[in-house]
This record gives C-alpha cells, structure tokens and sequence, in this order.
C-alpha cells in the first residue's frame, strides 16, 4: 500500500477546508469497507486521508414535511433496522439487507455506499487497461469478459456497471443527497447524482472536488406498502447484482395504479430509471401484461456485449417479478 497522511476532521466544514485544493490527492474515510480494498489492490492511491467518523452525521430524523434525512455515517445496519425507514420506506431497507454481509453491513455507511466504485475485474486488476482507473488506457472488458458487465447507458469508453443495492432504491425514492463544499451546503438529485460513463468514465458521480455528502433526504412516504426489491445473483448472499429490480407502487381502492417507480441495478453504470416508462402504467390495472409493458420501455435499446447478452431478457422477467411481489406485498412490520 502506498504511503498516506491522515488526519482527523472536526466537523464537516473543517473536513471540507483540509479537502480543498488537493483533488484526487485526498479521500475522506468513514468505514473504508470499499476504500482501503480500492488502496490495498493499488487502484486507488491518495496522498491524504481525512477521517470523518467522528463527525455528528449518523442520525436518522423525520422531517417537518414528512420527510426523512438519513446522515452520511448512518451505518448500513442500523438504517435498515431503524423503524421509520422500515414503516416509511421499507424499499430501501429491503436492498440494504439485500447488500454486502452481516459483517460489512455493521461498518459501511449511507455516504460511503453512494459512492461505491464498480467491481469490473478490470479496474481492480491493474495490469488490465481500464479506462475507469486509467483515462486513456482502454477498456478490456469491451470484446474480453464481460458477463456482470452493461446493458444499458454503456459507451465504447466503459461497460462497467454501478454495485450498490441502496442507490438502486434510494433512486426508485426520489431521494437527493445533500453534500457541502467549499462553497457551502447543496443538493443533488439522486437521478443526476451517478453519471453516465460518456468519455469520462473515470467520474462516477457530479460531486465536485473535496465536497463531502451529509445526509441523504427522503420525501414524505407514498410508497409505504407496496415495494419489493428483487435481486438475482449469483449466489444467495454476499454477491453483486446481475440484475436487480426496485419496484414500488401506489395503488387506488380498485386495485389500478395511481403511480409506479422503478429503478434497476447491474445494468447500467448508475441505478437506471425512465420516468415516461413508469408513466406508462398510471390509471392501468396491476397485471404481469402491464407490468411488460413497462419492462419493454425501461430496457429499450439495450445492448450486450456478448457474455451479458442473457441480462436483457432477465432484466425484463425480473421487473416484471418485482412489480408483481410490490402489488401483492404488505408493509413491513
């Protein structure tokens, strides 16, 4: 491992102002469950830590408005666990308990999820070219393995696919995230948080330099009931999505639909949404034909490369699985 300083921040701004101006020369570090992998396997190499553990950013609270704010340290667990995001937005703890490990679960945290990196062999193998970890180099998942790899929002730049479970249902739940830099406090749409790979795949995110993430705010419950979280995989636990479905619905007496979200994950190299898709399905019954509907229109233009070519048709049976559990799920206990 590379050599590093680290310090220790006492407060968010004061994090902030030892970030600014060093760039890629620094990372802030909470549990580190994704970053020291990054720095032991040499795909990472910062000259600066800065440790924001201690900071007052792991509490959970309602909103005046019905919302609720999830700090950045918010370990994994404990968000999943916690009453009011299991009785107001059970989809996210849904895929936090789908995620990781037991183990992992207990260190990793809300900011440091959002900000996963991909688990493409490519960029942790770095021998390989890989234009994520290396602009320029290459990308030797293009026509080499590429099996996990994307369907969707792909460029010749990067196939490389976004991991987390969390991102895929805080993007079905309309949430923002709320970060500070150096020029103050601002939020950021979880659907404009992840970008696209385009010919900068090295940028996952539209964060700017040293700003840090606070909190993530969730609007006032509307999809308290019917959620489901469908992740296909290849083995039951501690495995990364082929395919994964965040499906949630708001539906009226008569058993039709006032509203429907759907986000994917192991797609595309962000959490994948088309609202006009999940249009499609307002005032319609809550029927598989339906839910097809949808499917065809969210996966439009899908791509393989090959070895992944078998993630489209599943892409499509699992939104239509996960929309089907979602109508006939009940709230969590």
């Amino acid at each position: 491992m590379t050599p590093f300083a680290y310090e220790r921040a006492t407060s968010a701004d004061d994090a902030v102002q030892r970030a600014a101006g060093l760039a890629g020369a620094v990372r802030f570090i909470a549990g580190g469950t994704n970053l020291l992998d990054l720095m032991k396997e040499g795909v990472t190499t910062p000259e600066r830590l800065i440790d924001i553990g201690r900071l007052p950013l792991a509490a959970i609270e309602t909103l005046p408005d019905g919302g609720l704010r999830i700090g950045a340290l918010v370990r994994n667990a404990d968000c999943a666990w916690h009453a009011e995001v299991r009785s107001r937005h059970p989809l996210l703890a849904q895929a936090l308990l789908a995620g990781a490990s037991p183990q992992l679960r207990n260190m990793a945290t809300t900011g440091g999820n959002l900000l996963q990196r991909t688990r493409c062999y490519y960029f942790y193998d770095v021998g390989t070219p890989c234009n994520k970890r290396a602009p320029g180099t290459g990308c030797g998942a293009v026509g080499g393995v590429n099996r996990i790899h994307a369907i969707l929002g792909a460029s010749e730049h990067c196939i490389a696919v976004h991991p987390s479970d969390m991102c895929v249902a805080l993007a079905a739940l309309e949430a923002t995230v709320e970060v500070q830099g150096t020029s103050g406090p601002r939020t950021i749409p979880m659907a404009e948080f992840h970008r696209l790979p385009g010919d900068r795949p090295e940028q996952d995110t539209t964060l700017g330099d040293g700003e840090l993430i606070t909190g993530v705010v969730l609007p006032a419950p509307r999809f308290a009931r019917h959620t489901a979280y469908v992740k296909i995989r290849d083995r039951r636990s501690y495995a990364f999505a082929l395919v994964s479905v965040a499906a949630a619905l708001d539906l009226a007496d008569d058993g039709s639909i006032r509203a429907a979200r759907v986000a994917l994950g192991g797609v595309a190299h962000r959490p994948w949404r088309r609202p006009e898709a999940e249009a499609l399905l307002e005032g319609r019954p809550a029927t598989d034909a339906e839910f097809g509907r949808l499917a065809d229109a969210l996966i439009d233009g899908a791509r393989g490369q090959g070895q992944n070519d078998f993630k489209i048709d599943l892409a499509r049976t699992t939104i239509v699985r996960a929309l089907a559990d979602a109508a006939a799920a009940e709230a969590l206990a």
